[in-house]
């Protein structure tokens, strides 16, 4: 057994989706629980989710089809959003598990109904998703109503949504995202004023949810809110969050080096007195990043320890100076301990990325213990 492991604390993320429910009032929910639950265990994340009562999400949301599948089989009974793109090869998972395809192009509409009576489909449910300056993927907002027209027409498809997505919601101007909600919401008006049936609208990602109300429409989707961060350092605090994940370890070796002595690859830190170092079985394949390299610390009986040396494959070293720390002893990564903390942001503020990256890259040798 790996001596690292990440703990998930269910009572966090409930406590954080009950906020984002007491924010938003009675809009509906599709929670984000893709890219493995952002690293937090989708089978467990979403399946806790589900088990609150009339406070659950409404609908999930993954990436790609085979995510879908793996809640399928994980007994998650509620619709199923799948964000991107399908192939041919992706249809069959589509129909057999009852998911739902957001479709922009013919080719997704003549892939979808070349399997529609193979798999006795009467009716596709579909969410359309619309561009209005993301540039990733979409129908353009100026093209929509044709597009969206000949589905309404089209007998095999139930349009059960529409949406959009924001290119920066999580930052201080919100001028980007007022042009994408009058975008959004001229193309809405013209498709009620032509009396064609959209399903529910949604639009709000995290960024949103926490700034942007006018932006709610039917349903919002949060992600990285659930986990306990916000999107950025420039958004409101206007939701209570806790980090739902925490990383900790142990002390394996423990060692005395002599002032001039250097540690790790690269020799990149230089003992300056003499000093004990410990090594903790963790590393850039867990997810903890070489740029974190001589940057970081751990907490370990409620003080704070500087990491030393280059951050290798498999395990960290740390400064203890002189103090009494003991092979077996607890070494908090990330999580806090006695006033003291270390969340995402440490790392990102180092790294000069976001709190997604770095709760995506935790790898799977890193067991998740659950906590309720």
């Amino acid at each position: 057994m790996h001596l690292s492991y990440a703990v998930i604390d269910l009572s966090k993320l409930k406590r954080n989706f009950f906020n984002i429910r007491k924010k938003i009032k009675k809009v509906k929910i599709m929670a984000v629980v893709k890219a493995d639950a952002y690293g937090h265990g989708i089978r467990e994340t979403a399946g806790f989710l589900s088990s609150l009562g009339d406070k659950k999400p409404e609908y999930f949301a993954v990436a790609f089809p085979d995510e879908a599948v793996e809640l399928r089989k994980a007994g998650i009974k509620e619709p199923i959003l799948v964000f991107e793109p399908f192939t041919r090869n992706q249809v069959n998972d589509l129909f057999r598990y009852n998911l739902i395809a957001s479709v922009f192009a013919r080719e997704h509409i003549r892939i979808l109904k070349q399997d529609q009576k193979k798999f006795g489909k009467k009716k596709i449910k579909v969410h359309i998703k619309i561009n209005t300056g993301m540039n990733r993927l979409g129908i353009n907002h100026k093209k929509a109503f044709d597009f969206i027209k000949k589905i309404d027409n089209d007998g095999d498809f139930v349009i059960d949504g529409i949406y959009t997505h924001f290119a920066n919601s999580e930052e201080t101007n919100k001028s980007f995202p007022g042009l994408q909600i009058k975008r959004f919401n001229d193309l809405l008006r013209k498709l009620e004023a032509n009396n064609i049936k959209t399903g529910l609208k949604h639009a709000a990602n995290s960024g949103a949810i926490l700034d942007l109300p006018e932006s709610y429409y039917d349903m919002v989707r949060p992600g990285i809110l659930m986990y306990g961060y916000y999107p950025s350092l420039e958004t409101s605090e206007s939701i209570r969050l806790e980090p739902v994940m925490s990383i900790i370890s142990k002390v394996s070796s423990k060692t005395e080096i002599q002032m001039g002595d250097t540690v790790s690859y690269g020799r990149k830190f230089t003992a300056k007195k003499k000093i004990k170092i410990i090594s903790v079985p963790l590393g850039y394949a867990d997810g903890f990043s070489r740029g974190l390299s001589n940057k970081s610390y751990a907490i370990i009986r409620g003080k704070k320890y500087q990491q030393i040396g280059t951050v290798s494959m498999d395990r960290i070293m740390f400064n203890i100076n002189n103090d009494n720390i003991k092979v077996g002893d607890k070494v908090i990564i990330l999580g806090d301990e006695k006033n003291k903390k270390i969340t995402a942001w440490d790392w990102c503020r180092t790294l000069n990325t976001i709190p997604y990256e770095v709760m995506c890259v935790i790898g799977k040798r890193i067991e998740r213990i659950y906590k309720k």
